[in-house]
């Protein structure tokens, strides 16, 4: 009877010794690289630890931009203070550039010239049998004319068109007159700026600028006032030293 072809037990007999021997080898490379320990376990606990390590690291770096965050917001709010500080300090500045008269002043305008009386001809005398310092404008007339100006409420004023500052002295020498370094002649001219009406009510109510004009009216000196309206005044430019006598406000 025939029968079918089948594998003979002999041959996978011999595979088995074979199989098993690799199968050892394997084990063995196993348990050398784990060196003892569970491989995926290994795995798992690196990776936590990384992400803890990142984690800390992402905490840190956090802190580190709120911390500059604070010292940015500290900086501006500083420099938002400067800045106010000074836009103060410079309204400031210009208030009392104003005031102390380093600015240029404009408006209605009173002017008053002072002169010194006509000389006598030869072998005429001047009613009154006048002395020649009675026939100057002196020191005080200057001075009088200009206190006046500042009791009407002048808001800026000049002497010989030089702007007169809080350290602007009024001296004569001789028939001259000594402003800020510079000697000016006769006829003196007095620019204020201001409401005419009270300046022009100050000067006349003023004893030393009546005493004046009463020089004027015996002797004949010179003593003007006129409303130019509208006039400016150029700021001073000139040293301004604390030491010198007041002659403004």
């Amino acid at each position: 009877m025939h029968l079918p072809w089948r594998p003979r037990g002999g041959a996978w007999s011999a595979a088995v010794p074979v199989v098993l021997a690799l199968a050892g080898v394997l084990f063995v490379a196993s348990g050398r690289t784990a060196q003892g320990t569970d491989l995926q376990a290994s795995r798992t606990t690196g990776l936590s630890g990384l992400i803890v390590a990142e984690q800390l690291q992402a905490s840190r770096l956090a802190a580190t931009e709120r911390s500059l965050a604070d010292r940015v917001a500290a900086l501006t709010a500083r420099v938002g203070a400067g800045e106010q500080a000074v836009a103060t300090l410079q309204a400031q500045a210009e208030s009392l550039g104003s005031l102390a008269g380093l600015d240029p002043v404009s408006g209605p305008a009173v002017v008053v010239t002072l002169n010194d009386a006509p000389r006598p001809t030869a072998g005429r005398t001047p009613p009154g049998n006048p002395t020649p310092d009675d026939l100057v404008v002196h020191q005080q007339d200057v001075q009088a004319v200009v206190n006046a100006l500042w009791a009407g409420g002048a808001r800026g004023m000049s002497i010989m068109d030089d702007r007169v500052v809080a350290t602007t002295a009024v001296r004569c020498v001789g028939n001259t007159l000594l402003l800020d370094g510079i000697v000016y002649s006769p006829p003196y001219v007095v620019t204020a700026i201001g409401d005419p009406s009270r300046l022009q009510l100050a000067l006349d109510e003023s004893t030393d600028v009546q005493i004046y004009r009463e020089y004027v009216a015996a002797f004949g000196l010179g003593y003007a006032v006129t409303t130019p309206g509208s006039t400016t005044l150029p700021g001073y430019r000139g040293p301004l030293e604390l030491s010198s006598a007041v002659a403004a406000p």
